[in-house]
């Protein structure tokens, strides 16, 4: 991913478009960044040459590994027979714009190539990957989140905390979580997991987490500075999010939507005066052309103050879950390591769910969804993230020797996080205590590892994926 000049993002200090040109100052000093009163040529030769070693990584065999050869029944859509690709297909969906809905239509006359970015996205995904490693589609579709004029906004029902859906110009879509604590906030000690905050810059992080670790399940995420009065109260239709803007005594533009639970005015979001810093992560696609079927992860919490789940009591509930399909065989239960993996690293413990798409059934992989819980404590280490990998002593080869790599000093995690990080256009995204805890975090994942290779045997632990055919497991193996 970035590697492609035409497509990358410019580099670091150099205006994108004129809002980044315009970022207010109260901006950076809601980060705490001293880099932002650098003069612009120190910034701009510090991103080259971030963008460098970044390049490296993704230049290393372990990052060049080759997918099988792809089917019909591996791609999610087939471009030329399945689906007449037209935004305003899926009657479900809000594409009521303003504008010439024609000029944005693809018709038969019109190649792939001409597709907006997040309908090329959709088209890329397939039975292995989200997107692919080099994709120039998705800087594009990130420079779309960050730049396409937002055309209409209503509030995504559900959940414990307010979510926009954003419409594009181009008809794209994407999901705004609005900024509700600073870079150096932490979580409260005495708050649940399940009360947490979601947090804007842990989705951005967790996008560039997953591409890093070369899984590539979480959908573009990027930062965006949000005008709230011409890009949200301006242009919503929705009745319910326009009663909830007001001026707060500070004279700054606010508002709080409706959600079960910090959607009041003690919990508004609140601009300087109305700007408003948020992640925007793209839809997939709609659902009426590609359905995906809901997990319920094995290791999910039990969301109660005072009850404990089964796999918290019992230390050998991971051989109760190897005998339940779909984990008896396949790639699934290996997924779950890798996804176990992410979330320790940054200390998500609000996996209650996972999705996969329907098409694929069992054998494909699990998509990473809601990141936002990730990033509250640099200071501890959740360990019982951990649990999954320690009961069942399973790992991906090539997870295994991308973690190893990731702990060198060449290509240390948290380097290689904070370069990828600088390109987003809010960054900073994460301050120095939460990368360095994504170094220690990472040590103790291989010491789990290493445990139960001694304990086990590197064969019984070690599944090779590296083999041309992605790796299986048997009741044998594990």
């Amino acid at each position: 991913p970035g590697l492609s000049s035409e497509n990358s993002f410019p580099p670091v200090g150099h205006n994108q478009n004129e809002r980044s040109s315009r970022q207010p100052e109260h901006q950076a000093a809601q980060r705490g960044d001293p880099k932002r009163h650098s003069p612009p040529d120190v910034v701009e030769q510090q991103g080259v040459k971030a963008l460098v070693r970044l390049a490296a990584l993704y230049e290393h065999p372990l990052f060049k590994t080759t997918l099988p050869a792809l089917t019909d029944e591996d791609t999610l859509f087939n471009v030329n027979t399945d689906i007449r690709f037209d935004p305003k297909a899926a009657e479900d969906q809000e594409w009521h714009v303003d504008g010439d809905a024609e000029a944005f239509s693809p018709t038969g006359a019109l190649t792939a190539d001409s597709y907006p970015n997040w309908l090329r996205f959709h088209i890329g995904i397939n039975r292995y990957e989200l997107y692919s490693r080099h994709d120039p589609v998705i800087d594009g579709l990130l420079k779309d989140l960050d730049a396409q004029k937002i055309t209409s906004v209503a509030m995504k029902s559900g959940g414990t905390q307010l979510k926009l859906i954003m419409t594009f110009q181009n008809y794209g879509q994407a999901l705004f979580k609005p900024m509700k604590q600073t870079r150096d906030q932490e979580t409260p000690p005495d708050f649940f997991y399940f009360s947490d905050f979601e947090r804007h810059n842990a989705e951005i992080a967790a996008f560039h987490l997953d591409r890093i670790l070369d899984f590539r399940r979480v959908p573009p995420v990027a930062g965006r500075l949000v005008n709230m009065t011409k890009e949200i109260k301006d242009i919503t239709k929705d009745k319910k999010l326009w009663r909830t803007f007001f001026i707060s005594p500070a004279n700054n533009i606010c508002f709080y939507g409706e959600c079960s639970y910090y959607c009041s005015t003690e919990h508004a979001l609140c601009g300087k005066p109305d700007q408003i810093e948020g992640s925007l992560a793209a839809f997939l696609p709609d659902l009426a052309l590609a359905k995906r079927k809901t997990w319920r992860n094995p290791w999910r919490r039990s969301y109660h103050k005072r009850k404990k789940a089964e796999w918290e009591v019992d230390p050998d509930y991971c051989e109760e879950v190897k005998q339940t399909p779909p984990y008896d065989s396949g790639t699934r239960l290996l997924d779950i390591m890798d996804m176990t993996v992410f979330d320790f690293l940054m200390g998500n413990m609000d996996r209650h769910h996972y999705e996969t798409f329907e098409k694929f059934g069992n054998e494909t992989f699990i998509i990473h969804l809601d990141n936002g819980r990730g990033f509250g404590k640099h200071s501890h280490d959740e360990v019982s993230i951990l649990v999954p990998l320690s009961q069942c002593c399973r790992v991906k080869k090539s997870t295994h020797l991308r973690l190893q790599l990731l702990a060198k000093q060449e290509y240390l995690l948290s380097s290689m996080m904070a370069q990828s990080l600088l390109r987003d256009h809010l960054a900073p995204i994460l301050i120095q205590p939460h990368l360095d805890a994504m170094d220690r975090r990472l040590r103790q994942v291989l010491t789990v590892l290493a445990d139960c290779i001694e304990k086990e045997g590197y064969s019984n632990v070690v599944a090779d994926d590296l083999q041309g055919e992605p790796a299986h497991t048997s009741p044998r193996q594990r």
